[in-house]
């Protein structure tokens, strides 16, 4: 992640919380009173938002000094100090809201996928996110699942062609789909994977049909009939198993043989980790 990518994040999300001024500190605070903090670790799982917490109390306060003891990815227990922060005392608060929003529910993501990949983590098969993010925060979120240990699946619209039910259905079928998909990345020389949706195995029969397909998400299939699929697909693209996926299920359909696995909780599931930014 580019540190000018959360620039306008940061700024934004300061501008909503401080509005023409933090009263409570202004009004009790001297304002050349300076201090420590520690980020105090309440919970188990993965640490993740440190490097995001150091650009917000930069950007606050680039005379603030910050002593990072953990990095994101780590591995947390309750108790653990992530770091610690010195400097002026109403910097320091200004920055802790938005720092602990941040990473507590950038920890609770990392730990979620962290937990899910460990189900599967004796198979080949590789957990993926979804768009299913909050609104203007998905690049926080998914940098979330990459420091847990999951992968980052397509970030927008924009970024590789996925055709779902609704395109196969609004185009006319699967097939008309494809080849208007394809005539239209000629057409406006781009250069994008395509990922087609099946619903049952005729539609993975019809998919194979064509060609430049990249990979066939099977969506909403149980576990005997994703394996048929599977075996039907062979190496002839990629597979993706996804919808309504939980932690009871994941590993059964990694033993389907699936490429890929996405789950949407992973991100807009999830329940914040615990945090505490705390005077020292």
């Amino acid at each position: 992640m580019i540190d000018k990518d959360f620039e306008k994040f940061i700024t934004n999300s300061l501008a909503e919380d401080l509005g023409d001024g933090d009263h409570s500190s202004l009004a009790s605070i001297p304002s050349d009173a300076t201090n420590k903090a520690h980020l105090l670790v309440k919970d188990e799982g993965i640490i993740a938002g440190v490097e995001l917490s150091k650009m917000i109390f930069n950007q606050v306060d680039s005379s603030l000094k910050i002593e990072t003891i953990l990095s994101d990815g780590d591995k947390v227990k309750v108790g653990d100090i992530a770091f610690i922060v010195e400097g002026n005392s109403i910097s320091i608060l200004t920055a802790e809201r938005l720092v602990l929003n941040c990473m507590q529910h950038m920890s609770a993501i990392a730990t979620k996928t962290n937990y899910l990949n460990s189900l599967i983590s004796n198979t080949k098969t590789k957990l993926l996110d979804t768009r299913k993010t909050t609104p203007l925060n998905r690049k926080l979120e998914k940098w979330a699942v990459k420091i847990g240990g999951g992968v980052n699946h397509r970030f927008g619209l924009f970024d590789m062609i996925m055709i779902k039910d609704n395109h196969i259905d609004f185009a006319g079928g699967i097939t008309t789909a494809i080849h208007k998909t394809k005539e239209y990345l000629t057409e406006n020389n781009k250069h994008l994977d395509i990922i087609v949706e099946a619903r049952n195995i005729d539609e993975v029969n019809e998919i194979l049909k064509t060609t430049g397909v990249k990979r066939i998400l099977l969506d909403n299939f149980d576990y005997e009939t994703t394996k048929k699929a599977v075996k039907i697909i062979g190496n002839t693209c990629q597979t993706e198993s996804s919808g309504g996926i939980t932690e009871e299920t994941i590993a059964e359909y990694a033993k389907c043989g699936v490429d890929f696995i996405s789950v949407g909780a992973l991100t807009h599931s999830v329940i914040n980790f615990d945090l505490s930014l705390k005077a020292i």
